[in-house]
């Protein structure tokens, strides 16, 4: 049996527990690094060396990402020797690359501003609206069908059908600028969909992403010449889509939101992960603190006069 074979079987009888969009970008992970490199070998001729090169080759990518192949092929093959298809685990001791750690952090004001205007010109960017304005993750965004959209006491809320843990199941309101730009969608259609009228795949979100940072830039003043943008692109490198999430937790804390409340909204198992977010300072921050300290001195200063 080849490695591509068991992993499949592997997968399909012993992740019965996932989501099927979790099950979907699982096996996106599997085929492209594992599958990729060594799954035309047979299991039995795998050797620690195969295992290694496979992880060599994602020097360079977020270790969080290594880390999530390390354990993908860990399991396939720990399970391989549970089922005595084989005699080790030969991903057992691996060393794993360096890698680069991500830094999320909160948007700018004039991305923010950016943001909005290209949404407002193109309606598929209001999938990352609901990122910014809902908290969502991008999993639970494509996972957003018209049942989700629900009035609890007067209020227009949605519910967000975590993808990740028990904690990430979770009712948010939706604010009044984003409940006029929501898609009309029957009760069981998902709001976001593909060409085929399928939920939003891995692939289709990144596609989308590119578009979207390509309309950003051409907002921020960005040249064109036949049709490439031509650089320095305005829009800076670090933005990813998680950017977005990550405002949406900084903008609970501006408005004074308890870090418990905060939790809940975010989906968080860990509410270290919310204090993570709490406990980061950014620039805008400072500046409205610079702002407060010299008014409260001029008071002061007012009083001693």
């Amino acid at each position: 049996m080849t490695v591509n074979q068991w992993a499949e079987i592997c997968i399909n009888d012993y992740k019965t527990n996932l989501r099927p969009i979790s099950l979907n970008n699982y096996k996106s992970k599997m085929n492209k690094w594992i599958v990729g490199n060594i799954g035309d070998l047979k299991l039995k001729d795998v050797k620690p060396l195969h295992c290694q090169k496979t992880l060599n080759d994602m020097d360079g990518m977020a270790k969080d990402s290594i880390n999530k192949i390390n354990q993908m092929m860990n399991f396939i093959f720990d399970k391989a020797v549970q089922n005595k298809l084989i005699l080790e685990n030969p991903a057992k001791y691996l060393t794993l690359p360096e890698g680069t750690k991500s830094t999320r952090r909160a948007i700018t004001s004039t991305e923010r501003t950016t943001l909005l205007q290209v949404a407002d010109i193109n309606p598929k960017y209001t999938y990352f609206l609901f990122m910014l304005l809902c908290g969502c993750r991008p999993s639970e965004v494509a996972n957003i069908k018209g049942m989700d959209i629900q009035i609890i006491k007067g209020t227009l809320m949605l519910h967000i059908r975590g993808t990740k843990t028990v904690n990430a199941d979770r009712m948010v309101p939706i604010p009044k600028y984003l409940q006029s730009r929501l898609p009309d969608v029957g009760k069981f259609e998902f709001m976001f969909t593909n060409e085929n009228g399928k939920p939003l795949t891995t692939g289709n979100r990144n596609t989308l992403w590119k578009h979207l940072r390509r309309d950003m830039n051409i907002a921020l003043g960005c040249k064109i010449y036949r049709n490439e943008l031509i650089p320095p692109f305005p829009l800076a490198a670090d933005l990813v889509p998680y950017c977005f999430r990550h405002t949406y937790c900084t903008d609970l804390q501006k408005k004074g939101i308890d870090i418990r409340t905060a939790q809940y909204l975010m989906g968080h198992a860990d509410i270290s992960l919310t204090a993570n977010i709490y406990t980061h300072t950014d620039y805008d921050t400072l500046v409205e603190v610079a702002s407060t300290i010299e008014k409260d001195a001029k008071k002061v200063l007012k009083i001693a006069d």
